[in-house]
């Protein structure tokens, strides 16, 4: 099992370091055999080589059966053309790895549903699944651009899907739906986007295949509404690339933080990049006041997903519920009352509770 390890920026190091202690714990315990290799991405890589992804990072990625990543970006670089800003190392490397799959459970622990926005009734026991396409639509769309036409700037971004891109992710959505409660919401805008007719169009021809699992669509704004009014209605929400990238963000805040969601991004063999949702928050880089735990969560789905391992994922995520059930809390989960410990105190609970 080849690992890549790619801290990134900001709070990337702090808590990719926790999960990667989370990573040799197990691999110990199990005795696996899991080689561990580095590379740069983002805007560390750009401070080092001048290029968000380098072609160096871009071989070992290739080489590896996995990758860990931290988070990539901060305002420092801004300023830089678009075309090296730390974010295009993370369009790339999708695009390269042709990691078109995006799992993103938003999953409420008991212990932690008081900290959501919404009513604890409204989110406890929450257990969702967005499957998001994470290789075309609007962040990949030609042409695109900012150009002067009639005396003023214009911009402009293509949003483009193609059948098979659509029909792929659209069996990765079902098949995710019969491993749980068989139900998959469909999220487009064919009202207005016909590209997204489309979309709605390949999924209800792909669904005949999975006549176990019930077929809903909603119209992204729509369902935006809905993960607030009542968001235990979901079981597997299916969607493009731009509305996956804001829903899951939403979904991620009926969780009570961001800093507790992990993510997958597959290709069609499973070789994944397993990194937590949330950005390089360099407001709170260097302070040890992270969270790790959606990064050690991620290195649960990548035993899963990648490795096979679920007895190990289950371990890991159990760990997790263990550490929360005993009252540990970092400063974005905890409340007035609880007592907060810092990023690396998160990982060592974390391990004590594996060790246990």
């Amino acid at each position: 099992m080849k690992v890549l390890i790619l801290a990134g920026d900001g709070i990337g190091p702090e808590i990719v370091g926790q999960a990667e202690k989370v990573l040799d714990f197990v691999a110990k315990k199990h005795a696996l055999n899991i080689s561990v290799d580095r590379a740069l991405i983002g805007g560390i890589a750009v401070d080092e080589t001048g290029h968000p992804f380098p072609a160096e990072t871009l071989e070992k990625a290739k080489a590896a059966d996995a990758i860990l990543l931290g988070s990539v970006g901060g305002p420092k670089y801004d300023l830089l053309p678009r075309n090296i800003r730390p974010e295009q190392g993370l369009l790339a490397i999708r695009k390269e790895l042709n990691l078109f799959a995006n799992l993103r459970p938003a999953q409420v622990f008991k212990e932690l549903s008081h900290a959501s926005s919404l009513k604890d009734e409204l989110v406890a026991g929450l257990d969702i699944m967005i499957v998001r396409e994470l290789t075309g639509d609007i962040y990949f769309g030609q042409p695109r651009g900012i150009e002067e036409r009639n005396g003023e700037r214009v911009g402009f971004n293509t949003m483009i899907y193609s059948e098979s891109e659509i029909r792929r992710i659209a069996h990765v959505a079902f098949q995710a739906a019969q491993k749980r409660n068989k139900r998959l919401c469909s999220i487009d805008k064919m009202n207005v986007l016909e590209a997204t007719q489309l979309w709605r169009d390949v999924v209800t021809e792909v669904a005949a295949e999975y006549p176990d699992v019930e077929l809903t669509h909603l119209l992204v704004d729509n369902a935006a509404m809905q993960l607030v009014r009542a968001p235990k209605q979901f079981d597997v929400m299916l969607t493009g690339n731009i509305f996956g990238d804001i829903l899951s963000d939403e979904a991620s805040m009926l969780t009570g933080s961001i800093g507790m969601l992990p993510s997958a991004s597959l290709d069609e063999n499973n070789k994944g990049l397993y990194e937590p949702i949330h950005g390089s928050a360099p407001d709170i880089a260097g302070k040890d006041i992270a969270n790790p735990l959606a990064t050690i969560l991620s290195v649960g789905m990548m035993f899963r997903y990648s490795f096979n391992r679920n007895d190990i994922a289950d371990e890991i995520e159990n760990a997790v519920k263990t550490v929360l059930s005993q009252g540990f809390r970092t400063k974005d989960i905890a409340t007035k009352d609880e007592k907060v410990i810092g990023c690396k105190a998160m990982g060592e609970a974390v391990l004590a509770a594996l060790n246990a």
